[in-house]
């Protein structure tokens, strides 16, 4: 070997090592830093996928550093999504919603409560005072009040449903807004509203303690895509493989509530582990041995692989233009991208 090559090969090799210990220098949370995500949610089980992925490390195996920001109502998610205050949001298909994705703020970009039949739901109850006068079922709602969060919101969109199955005019049924989900807890154990529906872990827990009477379930007359997931469109924009890391770390949590929490034959261990991951975010007052019955019963039916039924979106957005809720010019493809999950 002559001199100029053994020359080269020993600067390469020094290069390499000077290289390689640089490399080693860099802190490992600067080469692995998370992005940070806040992702906008109701303490209900039925975000529990949100709470597993987040504390079995779903989210963090994607790379994403995910914080939680609470709300008592599903509007106030989709608002946030759009001002940038939240990243993400798990929220129901409302009016207002639909109004901010006609202005290209936010879009629909998965799936994630759904009604399903032979899977608890959405129930229907009645309040003591009401069914001690005859409000014994739902075929005795007409000339009843409803309770809802806001106007154009998905309690007022499932009692239009209820009236449509039945044939009833909504001009019959008074629905009044109480802006919050505890608003609308206090007026049914009060008697200030005569009905509500309710997720089952908060509607259990009420009829279980004797607080109001159940009357009927929602899927015994409409099945439909209750809750998605939204971000802004900037994100889709600007971060489209974020977006795509936050869904499958999402879906995974999805998948451990569906195969945990909805069968009987599931591990007891596993079901209580997960249990008291969700207890973490729901039933926070209370201590463990009370909340976690209602936790469990009421695990609700999510959609596997974040999968978005965009037929039903496209009826509840008719449903809204009809209303004159929604501006009529909004299209299914302002609401939805359904560029990152199965859509059907």
């Amino acid at each position: 070997m002559d001199s100029k090559t053994k020359f080269r090969r020993l600067s390469l090799g020094s290069a390499l090592a000077i290289v390689a210990t640089a490399l080693a220098a860099i802190p490992p949370a600067a080469a692995t830093a998370a992005d940070e995500v806040v992702l906008g949610a109701l303490r209900f089980t039925s975000h529990g996928a949100g709470f597993v992925a987040a504390e079995k490390g779903y989210f963090k195996a994607e790379g994403l550093n995910v914080k939680f920001k609470f709300f008592q109502a599903a509007q106030p998610i989709a608002v946030a999504t759009a001002g940038g205050d939240v990243d993400f949001g798990v929220t129901g298909v409302t009016g207002g919603l639909m109004n901010l994705a006609e202005k290209n703020a936010i879009r629909i970009v998965g799936g994630v409560l759904h009604e399903k039949k032979g899977v608890d739901g959405m129930i229907v109850l009645a309040s003591n005072q009401a069914h001690a006068k005859g409000l014994k079922t739902i075929d005795d709602m007409p000339g009843h009040s409803v309770s809802m969060t806001q106007v154009g919101s998905t309690f007022h969109y499932m009692t239009s449903r209820i009236a449509e199955a039945k044939g009833w005019n909504m001009k019959d049924i008074k629905m009044v807004p109480l802006q919050k989900v505890g608003s609308m807890v206090a007026a049914i154990k009060s008697g200030q509203t005569d009905i509500m529906i309710m997720v089952p872990h908060i509607a259990k827990a009420l009829a279980g303690a004797g607080a109001a009477k159940q009357i009927g379930k929602l899927n015994d007359y409409v099945e439909y895509q209750i809750s998605t997931m939204i971000t802004s469109v900037r994100n889709i924009r600007n971060k489209p493989e974020k977006v795509r890391r936050f869904i499958r770390a999402y879906s995974r949590g999805i998948a451990d509530m569906n195969r945990v929490m909805l069968s009987p034959d599931a591990d007891r261990a596993e079901r209580e582990a997960l249990t008291k991951i969700i207890h973490k975010y729901v039933y926070v007052n209370r201590p463990y041995e009370k909340a976690a019955p209602a936790i469990q019963k009421g695990a609700m039916y999510l959609n596997e692989g974040a999968a978005l039924n965009k037929t039903d979106i496209a009826k509840q957005m008719k449903w809204f233009k009809d209303s004159k809720l929604v501006d009529s010019d909004l299209t299914i493809d302002q609401l939805v991208d359904g560029s990152f999950v199965r859509t059907y």
